[in-house]
């Protein structure tokens, strides 16, 4: 037999972490008697099953990605409200059958969940997850044991997103093709987009750009699907002929905090519209030929150029119309290369000129028009010939040599022919300026070799323009045109302007501020020539490079306090093989500016002084800095609130008083110290100053009571010993032990000695013994403070009138004042001596010696004389001497006793 029990729904509660714990109502079965019947039933009773196991309970908790092994997700056992101190002990298992179990460590009897060795990433976990669906969710099934506790509990762990990803462009570099002739405001898509697989605000937000170079900015749109996408924006006119190009970087930021960034090269190139046209670089060229001339001769090459690129710039030669048709067929004209060779055979029985008008057309374009005159000269025969046969590499005439060719290097040979078989008066030169020289070759005739002389270098010179002259006996000269072009070759690392730059810039600056900008220059052509400039490694990351404009920013605002000079290298490479750079160096001082106010070392100031403490002495010393430099750390300081008391000395902030310092008047002062900067405007701060007066011992015990030394008190002959007579009352103006009061009697007149007694704390005055006798009686009572290094006291007398009544005043007052003067006469002698130094013996007694021999000698002879006259007179006084002393014996007590009784009658007649 068992029962179902369904327990009320528990209250939701927080989990541990920042995850939320939801509980589904459990359902138990409770097994009665036969526990075997029960079990069985268990597995049988549908209702049982179905409340048991088919419900299975859920927590759900929620961590952040990326937490650390051993980070704490949830507690299970708390969270399901079991009971771990039952036995058998429950037992939590995680069956270890998911994916998603690798993830997390069960404890088996606490039922702890903790992040295991595996680290948890979202982007990883679910790639396909959203922050519009269900988030990432780790799902684990935990079973609770042994069996009369099962359950199944379904662990859900809702993984939370981290900024832990920068966004990322698809390529290293992008490409933004722009027309030259493009509209200011005109905008051109960035279609690759950064990405980041952060949800949200995590992902990204928006774009930026390094360098605008003041002719683009950025935008950036969002479509409907909430994808950003970065717009370049043209704000300027843009002409391709003078830059063809802008290199800079795009920069994607997140939403973070701290944002996470990623960059990507954004190259824009500006395309070329056809917007100029060809134009000769000579437009009058003048060629001489001979009528012998063979075919085939090169007589000139034209050259026109148009700033445009492709199709745009593809120039065609053609002939004028107004060049006769014989003209055209005698000179050929390539239409691509501008070369003008010899095409047919010139009659050499006459002279004949020519004048050739070539035309260089563009797209779109007006030709540009040259003009080649060629004169052609008679000769009777046949003239020598130049043949060259060139070493180096040719085309159409024109000679390249690299400028790493070492001295002479050999360009080419040159045959002559056609001279007489002596050749006598027949001379090869060489017209035209560089380092070259034509000589014949290991004595060959006719044979000459053109080469160099010296290293040629493309950034002195570019090209030659040679001629080589065959000159014969009749003055006839035959030229031959020789071009040569030096080839550049990364050869000249960057020059920086300036090795040192130095910078100075205030400090507290806005981020991004500029800096300087640097300059080097590279004397090699096209990317050979090309400077890219970056930080040495020892700068700090707060600085910027931009590469190829080389403006140095700070990212930051800059504090001097912290750091006042920055000095690092910079490199300036270039773009050849191999690479040569150059290195410079940056001094960045921060200059001071007056942003820290002055600071008191202590928040408050509190000196302790004695009173009397003497005028201008130093009481203490006020400590102040300021974390500015020069005027602007330079402080004065200056009391505030109008003390005529202290003075403060502003340059050592010491603090001073006027006048010597009264405890007693006042014992605490409190004052407002101010301390303010030079700087302009100035800064300040305040402190509060307390003095405190620390008690000396100057002031003696005041009696308050009793009024006077004649005042005085009737005590009844009846009052009981132990009775409280009177009191002494005394005040003392200092403080401490200064103003701890003690009372004592040291002096009594009349009555028997100890009849009253004096509380030495309170002053209180109390009877000791009986009174036997009535009359007056005086008793000096000292009251003393407890000071250092000697104690201060007062006197006063206490007068108590033995006696029922007061039955004559002036009699008593006439007793007060005698006794007064008789006091005053031996407490002053006694208060002196107590008060006043006294003088040393030596000071009182100069010739102690002497005076101690003539005391001893005195003494001496004295007992001598004594004990002869003693001796002599002994025997004849004895008997005599012994009824003396018999008579003595009985007289002097009876003298003494009536004495006594003569003085008792005299006081008890005169009250």
């Amino acid at each position: 037999m068992f029962v179902v029990v369904v327990p009320p729904h528990p209250p939701q509660t927080d989990s541990l972490m920042s995850g939320s714990l939801f509980v589904k109502p459990p359902c138990f079965c409770t097994v009665s008697a036969f526990q075997g019947l029960c079990i069985l039933l268990l597995y049988t009773s549908p209702l049982c099953c179905f409340a048991n196991f088919s419900q299975a309970k859920e927590l759900v908790y929620k961590i952040k990605e990326g937490l650390p092994s051993g980070t704490l997700i949830g507690s299970m056992g708390s969270d399901l409200h079991l009971d771990l101190s039952l036995d058998p002990h429950v037992l939590f298992n995680l069956p270890q059958k998911k994916p998603s179990d690798q993830y997390v460590t069960l404890n088996s009897t606490t039922g702890q969940l903790f992040t295991s060795g595996n680290e948890i990433d979202r982007e990883t976990l679910c790639p396909d997850s959203s922050e519009y669906n269900q988030g990432c969710v780790l799902s684990l099934d935990v079973f609770v044991l042994p069996q009369q506790y099962f359950q199944l509990v379904k662990v859900k762990i809702l993984v939370e997103d981290v900024n832990d990803n920068r966004p990322r462009f698809p390529t290293g570099e992008i490409r933004v093709s722009v027309p030259e002739n493009t509209q200011v405001n005109a905008r051109f898509a960035v279609e690759q987009s950064a990405t980041d697989p952060d949800l949200g605000f995590h992902g990204v937000q928006t774009y930026w750009l390094v360098n605008d170079f003041g002719v683009f900015t950025l935008d950036v749109e969002e479509n409907e699907g909430g994808e950003l996408t970065p717009f370049l924006i043209v704000t300027d006119e843009l002409d391709r002929e003078r830059q063809e190009e802008y290199i800079t970087d795009i920069i994607a930021e997140d939403g973070g905090l701290p944002p996470l960034l990623g960059t990507a090269t954004l190259r824009i190139i500006i395309t070329d519209v056809n917007d100029n046209c060809p134009q000769f670089t000579e437009s009058q060229v003048n060629v001489t030929l001979y009528g012998n001339t063979t075919k085939g001769k090169h007589l000139s090459r034209l050259h026109a150029f148009d700033p445009d690129q492709g199709a745009n710039a593809v120039i065609s030669y053609a002939y004028s119309d107004r060049v006769p048709r014989e003209a055209r067929a005698l000179f050929h004209l390539d239409r691509i290369t501008g070369v003008i060779k010899l095409a047919g055979q010139i009659n050499t029985a006459t002279g004949k000129f020519y004048k050739l008008t070539v035309l260089a057309n563009g797209p779109g374009c007006v030709p540009a028009v040259a003009t080649v005159t060629v004169h052609v000269i008679r000769v009777a025969s046949g003239p020598p010939v130049i043949m060259p046969r060139y070493i180096a590499a040719e085309k159409d005439g024109v000679v390249t040599m690299k400028e790493s060719e070492p001295p002479f290097s050999p360009i080419a040979f040159f045959t002559v022919s056609n001279t007489d078989q002596r050749g006598q008066g027949t001379e090869c030169l060489l017209e035209g300026s560089g380092p070259f020289r034509l000589t014949p070759y290991k004595r060959l005739k006719n044979e000459y070799l053109l080469e160099t002389t010296e290293p040629l270098d493309h950034e002195q010179r570019q090209d030659y323009e040679l001629t080589v002259v065959l000159r014969n006996p009749r003055g006839l000269a035959i030229k031959t045109f020789v071009k040569i072009l030096v080839l550049d070759e990364n050869d000249n690392a960057p020059v920086f302007k300036q090795s040192l730059y130095e910078v100075s810039v205030e400090e507290n600056n806005p981020p991004n501020s500029f800096l300087t900008q640097l300059q080097a220059t590279d004397q090699d052509s096209e990317a050979r020539g090309e400077v890219i400039y970056t930080l040495g490694s020892d700068a700090p990351s707060i600085f910027l490079l931009e590469r190829l404009t080389g403006v140095l920013t700070v990212s930051t605002s800059l504090d001097r306090e912290e750091k006042q000079t920055y000095r690092f290298m910079v490199r300036a490479v270039d773009r050849g093989t191999p690479r040569r750079e150059s290195i410079a160096t940056v001094v960045i001082t921060v200059l001071d500016r007056n942003d820290n106010s002055p600071r008191f070392i202590n928040k408050d100031f509190t000196f302790f002084v004695p009173e009397n403490f003497p005028g201008f002495g130093e009481i203490g010393v006020l400590s102040v800095t300021d974390a500015d430099a020069g005027e602007n750390g330079w402080v004065a300081l200056s009391i505030v609130n109008g003390s005529d008391i202290f003075v403060i000395d502003a340059g050592r902030g010491a603090l001073r008083a006027r006048t010597p310092l009264d405890r007693e008047q006042q014992g605490t002062y409190y004052l407002w110290i101010e301390a303010v900067d030079g700087g302009e405007p100035s800064l300040s701060c305040l402190t509060v100053v307390t003095v405190l007066l620390l008690d000396v011992n100057d002031n003696p015990p005041v009696v308050l009571f009793p009024q006077s030394n004649q005042s005085y008190m009737l005590v009844l002959p009846s009052t009981l010993p132990g009775t409280s007579i009177t009191e002494v009352y005394a005040v003392d103006k200092d403080t401490g032990m200064n103003a701890v009061i003690a009372y004592s009697i040291i002096k009594r007149k009349g009555g028997e000695p100890g009849s009253f007694d004096i509380d030495p704390d309170t002053g209180n005055i109390t009877l000791k013994r009986e009174l036997s006798d009535r009359g007056l009686y005086s008793l000096l009572v000292k009251v003393s403070d407890h000071g250092q290094p000697e104690p201060l006291h007062s006197t006063v007398l206490v007068n108590l009138f033995v006696n029922e009544t007061v039955s004559n005043e002036s009699y008593i007052q006439s007793l007060l004042t005698g006794e007064e003067a008789e006091i005053q006469m031996e407490e002053k002698q006694w208060y002196v001596g107590k008060l006043t130094e006294r003088p040393g013996r030596e000071d009182l007694f100069p010739c102690q010696p002497l005076l101690i021999a003539l005391s001893v000698t005195c003494l001496g002879l004295f007992c001598i004389a004594v004990t002869l006259t003693a001796y002599i007179c002994c025997k004849k006084l004895k008997k005599w001497r012994k009824c003396q002393m018999k008579r003595l014996e009985v007289e002097m007590p009876l003298k003494v006793n009536g004495d006594d009784a003569d003085r008792k009658r005299t006081e008890i007649s005169n009250i």
